[in-house]
C-alpha cells in the first residue's frame, strides 16, 4: 500500500483505506458478507484476483481475520475493522447527499439485486416461498432478467429462472429502480408514471413496497436540488 510519509492520523488511515475498491470491500464486510463469493457479489465489477489481494491486505493490516468455516474460508472484521462501520455510514451519507448525478455506468443491476436481497424485511414477506421476477430495461440482455426467491428463512438471488414459477413480475428501467432504492423516487410515483409495472395478484402488487427496507442511506436528507452549494 502507498505511503504518504506523514505522521498525520488521516494520512496513516488513508495508507490503509484509499486503495481502489478497499472501502467497498469493507462495506460488504460491514453489511454481513463473510464468504468470498458473497463479498464478490457486492462488488461484481471487481476482479476476483484483486478482491483476493485486497482481502489479504486487510488481513495483514489487522482489520480482517480469515477463519476456516464449515464451507470454506470466512472473512470476519476484527475490532479495528468493526470501528470502520461508522466511517462507512458517514461516507455513504455524504455520498448520497452531495454527489448528485449518476451516470449510466453507475447503474449496476447485479449490485442492485444483491442489495435488494439483503434488505428484505422477513416480517413483511408472505409466509410461503414467493418468487419475484425482475426485468430491467436499459441494460445488456445478460443483465436484463433476475429472480428473487423470498422465504422467511432466507432470500436467494438467481440469474436464471429457478423453476418454481413466478408469483409476481416487476418490469422497469434500471434507473427507475435505482431511484426508488436510493429514496429519490416513491414506488407509487413510479407506478403512476408508467415506469414501473407489475404482473401478478393485486395483493402481492400492493405489498411489494413493504417487503424491502431500501438502501440504508435512502432516508438521508438531501440539500435543495442536491447541489454542493445548497442553492436551487
Amino acid at each position: 500500500m502507498g505511503e504518504y510519509g506523514q505522521f498525520c492520523p488521516v494520512a496513516k488511515a488513508a495508507e490503509v483505506l484509499d486503495q481502489r475498491w478497499t472501502l467497498l470491500v469493507i462495506r460488504e464486510l460491514v453489511t454481513g458478507s463473510t464468504r468470498f463469493n458473497d463479498i464478490h457479489r457486492g462488488v461484481p465489477r471487481m476482479s476476483r484476483s484483486l478482491l483476493s489481494k485486497r482481502l489479504n491486505s486487510l488481513v495483514g493490516e489487522g482489520l480482517v481475520e480469515r477463519r476456516e468455516g464449515d464451507h470454506g474460508p470466512e472473512y470476519i472484521l476484527t475490532p479495528a475493522g468493526q470501528e470502520l462501520e461508522q466511517v462507512i455510514e458517514v461516507i455513504g451519507s455524504w455520498g448520497i447527499r452531495w454527489p448528485g448525478h449518476l451516470s449510466d455506468h453507475d447503474l449496476d443491476p447485479a449490485l442492485l439485486v444483491w442489495d435488494m436481497h439483503r434488505r428484505v424485511d422477513p416480517d413483511a414477506i408472505p409466509p410461503r416461498r414467493t418468487v419475484l421476477g425482475l426485468t430491467f430495461h436499459g441494460v445488456t440482455p445478460e443483465e436484463r432478467d433476475w429472480w428473487l426467491v423470498l422465504e422467511p428463512e432466507a432470500v436467494d438471488v438467481c440469474e436464471h429462472d429457478p423453476g418454481f414459477g413466478t408469483d409476481l413480475h416487476l418490469e422497469t428501467p434500471l434507473h427507475t429502480m435505482v431511484g426508488i432504492w436510493r429514496g429519490e423516487l416513491g414506488w407509487n410515483d413510479a407506478v403512476r408514471s408508467g415506469d414501473l409495472r407489475f404482473e401478478g395478484p393485486s395483493t402481492l402488487r400492493r405489498a411489494v413496497p413493504t417487503w424491502f427496507l431500501l438502501s440504508p442511506f435512502a432516508t438521508v436528507e438531501r440539500p435543495p436540488a442536491n447541489r454542493p452549494d445548497g442553492r436551487t
